[in-house]
């Protein structure tokens, strides 16, 4: 492991007198390799705008101020504002947000930043208890960019980068596909912080899909049927969505599952995203007849 980041990190922990924020599950990465890792897969050029979420100290934010054309750093904890602000105050390409990011209005964000930049990057070190909220913002938000760089636990990593079918495969998994492509980019040792976290980390990154990966004409109902063939996985498909109140007729259902191709007692984890949004559509057309 190389040590620079290591070393500043104990450096400025000592000078303004903080630790970390347990309940903002913060741990402070201390490896080098993996901060370039990091900052090599978000392809990052002179002409982006890059968001970064949870700066902390600001050891990611020094390198992705030397090849961003700007770059906007959402933090929510002001003992951390304080240290941004005087380790990058001659920077003119930074601005810094104290604020909660799952309030923040990205988009508006995002139009009031974007001029004389092409594409914005989003990249984060996300902590552990609140990273799929702050995923499925960023994708159901529908942001003008072009992919999202994240380190997250290790186990929502291979959760998210399933494949239907597989038990490690969730509600989750088909939510992203829907909005991104992701793929792993490199294995983060809990080694690799301090304080060191009681599980390994894992780098992703989602490249974002121009239009949803399929079609469906109700993404409520879509994304509904998902979360409720999940809820219970050990339950049928069918059971999932009579429980889960989309469509209370246990007969109708059947039937749409056999006219799509699929078993009476499938259950929702065997099914393909296009299968998922053949499900829904139908569902949809059988509701609007009612």
């Amino acid at each position: 492991m190389s040590t620079t980041s290591l070393q500043d990190t104990k450096f400025i922990l000592n000078k303004y007198k903080i630790t970390a924020n347990k309940r903002l599950g913060q741990n402070f990465l201390i490896d080098d390799k993996v901060i370039q890792d990091i900052v090599e897969a978000s392809n990052i050029e002179k002409n982006d705008l890059v968001i970064e979420i949870g700066p902390g100290l600001g050891t990611l934010t020094s390198k992705l101020l030397e090849r961003a054309g700007k770059v906007i750093a959402v933090e929510l904890d002001k003992k951390m504002i304080a240290i941004l602000q005087d380790r990058f105050r001659l920077y003119n390409n930074f601005n810094l947000i104290n604020e909660d990011i799952l309030k923040v209005d990205l988009n508006k964000l995002i139009k009031e930043n974007i001029s004389n930049l092409n594409s914005v990057k989003i990249v984060a070190n996300l902590p552990y208890y609140i990273t799929t909220p702050i995923i499925m913002k960023l994708l159901e938000d529908r942001l003008n960019i072009e992919s999202i760089t994240v380190m997250v636990q290790k186990e929502v990593a291979d959760r998210i980068t399933a494949r239907p079918g597989d038990k490690l495969s969730g509600a989750i998994t088909y939510s992203v596909d829907y909005y991104s492509k992701a793929e792993k980019i490199v294995f983060v040792d809990k080694k690799c912080f301090i304080p060191a976290p009681e599980v390994d980390s894992e780098v992703i990154k989602f490249s974002i899909r121009e239009k949803p990966k399929v079609e469906v004409l109700d993404e409520q109902i879509f994304f509904n049927i998902i979360k409720a063939s999940f809820m219970q996985r050990r339950k049928t498909l069918v059971n999932g969505i009579m429980n889960s109140g989309i469509l209370n007729d246990k007969q109708k259902i059947t039937k749409i599952l056999e006219e799509i191709g699929l078993e009476a007692n499938i259950r929702g984890e065997k099914l393909t995203l296009q299968e998922f949004a053949d499900l829904a559509n139908s569902i949809y057309k059988t509701i609007s007849k009612i």
